[in-house]
């Protein structure tokens, strides 16, 4: 004969089991083995920069009723703001132009330090850098690739150069160079990291 507290023993003790196990889960997963941590935080990364400006508000020349035989000149100040050394050209990405008018204007470029835009007095020149006609200089020296130099800026100061360019109308320009004018002429300097 079977006995009936038997039967209520066997359908109530796995209740009491089951949570004596599940309560043994949570108290080994509380009890963690030791631990530390070290963090070193704040890291970032942050890009150079490499910038170039002239001390030049206004076109270097604009001249007027030209006469074989005068001359001219101005600087002008190029600086780097990279904190590395950078390589330094110049070129001139200026259009081709339709007549020779422009090879009976002689040009000089030296690089040296001192001077300002509008004023040389205190130009010392360290080189020259190109001396010819100025549609010689726009038909050859057309980007960085092909530009005069290169310059080495330092990237520490004094982190620039001075340019001075000097311009004669040719005293054999012929009649018919009378009365015309050139195209516009950029001057552009371009510094990329020297390699």
């Amino acid at each position: 004969m079977a006995r009936p507290w038997l039967n209520v023993l066997a359908q109530v003790a796995p209740v009491p089991l089951g949570l004596l196990l599940s309560g043994a889960l949570v108290w080994g997963a509380t009890n963690a083995d030791w631990s530390g941590t070290s963090s070193n935080s704040g890291n970032k990364w942050t890009s150079s920069a490499l910038g170039l400006a002239n001390d030049s508000k206004v076109p270097m020349f604009d001249v007027d009723d030209m006469h074989p035989g005068d001359t001219g000149s101005n600087c002008i100040r190029i600086a780097s703001n990279a904190d590395f050394p950078t390589a330094l050209k110049l070129f001139s990405n200026s259009p081709n132009w339709p007549s020779n008018f422009q090879s009976f204007i002689n040009l000089k470029i030296d690089v040296g330090s001192g001077g300002i835009s509008g004023n040389c007095n205190g130009f010392t020149p360290h080189t020259s850098a190109f001396d010819g006609t100025l549609d010689q200089f726009v038909a050859l020296y057309t980007d960085f690739r092909t530009g005069l130099g290169p310059w080495t800026l330092p990237g520490k100061p004094p982190n620039s150069l001075s340019f001075r360019f000097a311009w004669q109308f040719s005293p054999r320009a012929p009649d018919s160079a009378q009365s015309t004018d050139t195209n516009e002429v950029t001057f552009t300097w371009e510094a990329r990291e020297h390699e």
